[in-house]
């Protein structure tokens, strides 16, 4: 491990200009590339004390043992520059998105003298025009053989192609009319390449001129009273729509535009980018990256639109570029688009419409691959057993931890304070295991206090179904809890919290670890491992320890531990919202002893509010239907009693909402 002071630059050595470092290690490889307006500032900030740095970032400088630079003359010569040493160099520090090489591409080849249309992947040639990339091969094929019916472009291959120039006769596809069959010279290769150029202008969204023209031509051909060639016509049109309706309309004004959309967590990030042209999703692709250094939202979205972008020229780079979050310097990313399209392009982020609605759809997308790309590795049972092996190893067990059981804190500004339990067996959730606590023991918020009292009512629980002594009678039952059975013969089905754990998870750092360990050492329990996991740097605390453990990021451990972790924060957040929403939807008339919801509804119906229902008299209230004087007494009784309910707040907007026009009960 380096010290950062034994390389870094004397004072005055680093220009204040744009440019473009380098850091290399011992060995000269460079493993980190980043650019800045001012390399002076932008360098001495890695320069700092260890502990004033991200990790990441401490951990790269101690791992560098020199720096270099380049002076550019602008911000967009410095963007061009990272993105060509990032591609050169692949350093291990940088956000690498890996290349979409297996996207399928239509591509139509008007390199050659008869333009072939094919599904390509790969790296994009010269010469060729493509159109995607798609989720699927078999998506570009449907669309292409509907197309032809239109656009009979060659599709054969070169060696198919000479065999049937040889032999003088075309393949199948020339003889159905799917190929205008080139190779014998049914057309010249100005008629071909005409077609294949009115098939690209097609599949770029200009697809009015052509809907038009046919129906004008099929008009004309019933006209004459030739039939045969009107069907045809017609036939062709409703090729032409299929293949349109393959792709949606999602915005009306044929816009041009890619939208890019993240989904992140600490470790990694999903990146989702719709291609839309004329208005139609035209394709569709995404990736999932580690995020191996300290990079926000605006940095993943620079490094993706580099990824995009960075090969790119004329009309594939669109006119509009959408994205969640602006990069740190937009107008030298905008002016670098622009110089690779040719033409102006717009870079910002939607604020309302069809493109935000979309740009949610796209976001949308992401968030399911980065579940999916989490689940799929959880799944695999190689990598459970890995990754239970990885924690024993990490946290010095005696075995692998079969069953985990990890504990969450949740609730609002000190109301409503509840935690989670949740199961995993063999490295996969057991739902049926979950529970949920309401915390008793004291009012306000104290996460600490909060863990101590969860963990000890939950070992309390295992040591009474341990002993089987009789029911439990501390009275601190959990929600939906049964006693213990006090006689009778056991019906062979295990008790609720019959099962301990070899491992406890809680999320937090050392105090919520030390909380749990003293309420399980209170109970005299010894033979189950602790460990805390920080959600801010995903650091493994111990007890008793002052360092954490720092999992390897590519560690199968550290990703179930996460996912452990989540899964419980998700649990207790959704448990803590619907306490928070039943508390908020309570009313002074739940008191009234024999006033079912029905009736209920029926006064707050016929009075409007429940403030207007507190100024009503017996004998306005025995004119809801339904309601008896003993009935109406008891509402006037309930609602003197009860304070009048604190005003309504509209939390996106801070209003004080009046009640008088209405209410529930």
């Amino acid at each position: 491990m380096a010290d950062p002071s034994s390389y870094r630059p004397k004072p005055g050595q680093i220009p204040d200009s744009p440019g473009v470092y380098k850091f290399r290690d011992e060995h000269r490889r460079v493993i980190y590339v980043g650019k800045a307006k001012s390399l002076r500032q932008r360098l001495a900030n890695y320069f700092q004390p260890l502990v004033s740095l991200h990790p990441r970032t401490a951990t790269m400088v101690t791992t560098a043992a020199s720096v270099e630079w380049t002076v550019v003359s602008t911000e967009v010569e410095a963007l061009q520059l990272e993105y060509s040493w990032i591609k050169e160099f692949d350093p291990r520090f940088n956000v690498k998105y890996r290349d979409d090489k297996s996207y399928p591409y239509l591509a139509v080849t008007l390199n050659e003298e008869f333009p072939r249309v094919q599904v390509l992947r790969g790296h994009k040639k010269k010469g060729v025009r493509y159109f995607g990339p798609y989720a699927h091969a078999w998506a570009i094929r449907e669309t292409v053989d509907l197309m032809l019916r239109v656009f009979p472009v060659r599709t054969c291959s070169a060696g198919v192609f000479r065999n049937a120039a040889s032999a003088g006769r075309p393949c199948l596809l020339g003889y159905i009319g799917k190929c205008s069959a080139p190779c014998v010279g049914r057309v010249t290769p100005e008629e071909h390449r005409e077609l294949a150029e009115e098939f690209c202008d097609f599949m770029a969204g200009r697809t009015g001129t052509y809907i038009r023209r046919l129906e004008k031509q099929m008009m004309l051909a019933a006209e004459d009273m030739e039939y045969e060639k009107a069907g045809r016509l017609r036939d062709d049109i409703e090729a032409l729509r299929r293949a349109m309706e393959k792709s949606a309309v999602v915005l009306a004004d044929a816009t041009d535009a890619d939208l890019i959309a993240l989904a992140e967590d600490e470790l990694e990030a999903a990146v989702q980018i719709f291609h839309v042209r004329g208005g139609r999703v035209r394709g569709q692709r995404g990736w999932v990256t580690d995020k191996v250094e300290a990079v926000d939202t605006a940095g993943l979205v620079e490094h993706a639109i580099q990824q995009l972008y960075g090969e790119e020229s004329g009309d594939t780079v669109p006119k509009e570029v959408l994205v969640p979050a602006l990069p740190d310097d937009a107008e030298a990313v905008t002016a670098w688009l622009a110089g690779r399209r040719g033409s102006n392009v717009s870079l910002r982020i939607p604020q309302r419409g069809d493109k935000k609605d979309l740009m949610e759809t796209v976001a949308r997308n992401a968030q399911q691959a980065l579940v999916l790309h989490k689940t799929k590795r959880a799944s695999d049972l190689a990598t459970r057993s890995r990754a239970l092996e990885e924690i024993a190893e990490a946290l010095d067990l005696d075995s692998a931890p079969l069953r985990i059981e990890c504990f969450d804190i949740s609730h609002l500004q000190g109301e409503d304070v509840v935690a989670s339990m949740v199961v995993f067996e063999d490295g996969l959730p057991r739902k049926s295991e979950y529970r949920r606590f309401q915390i008793k023991g004291f009012e306000g918020q104290d996460d600490v206090r909060s863990m101590h009292e969860v963990i000890s009512r939950r070992f309390k629980r295992y040591l009474a179904e341990k002993e089987k002594t009789g029911e439990w009678v501390d009275g601190d039952l959990m929600e939906g809890e049964v006693p213990a059975q006090t006689s009778g013969e056991d019906d062979g089905r295990p008790k609720r919290f019959a099962y301990p754990p070899q491992l406890v998870v809680v999320d937090g750092g050392q105090p919520q670890v030390a909380a749990a360990r003293r309420a399980l050492d209170e109970l005299g329990i010894d033979d189950i491992a602790v460990c805390g996991l920080a959600k801010r740097l995903e650091e493994v605390w111990l007890p008793g320890d002052d360092d954490p453990v720092v999992l390897p990021r590519s560690s199968e451990g550290l990703y179930l531990l996460q996912r452990v972790r989540d899964t419980a924060h998700d649990f207790a957040i959704r448990y803590q919202r619907s306490k928070r929403t039943k508390r908020i939807r309570t009313s002074p008339l739940d008191a009234v002893p024999g006033l079912g919801e029905t009736r209920k509804q029926a006064l707050i119906k016929h009075f409007g509010s429940v403030k207007r229902l507190r100024q009503a008299t017996i004998e306005q209230i025995c004119e809801v239907p339904g309601m008896g004087r003993k009935t109406a007494e008891s509402v006037v009784v309930a609602l003197a009693q009860a304070a009048p309910a604190a005003p309504a707040v509209n939390t996106a907007t801070g209003e004080i909402m009046e009640d008088d026009g209405g209410g529930t009960a």
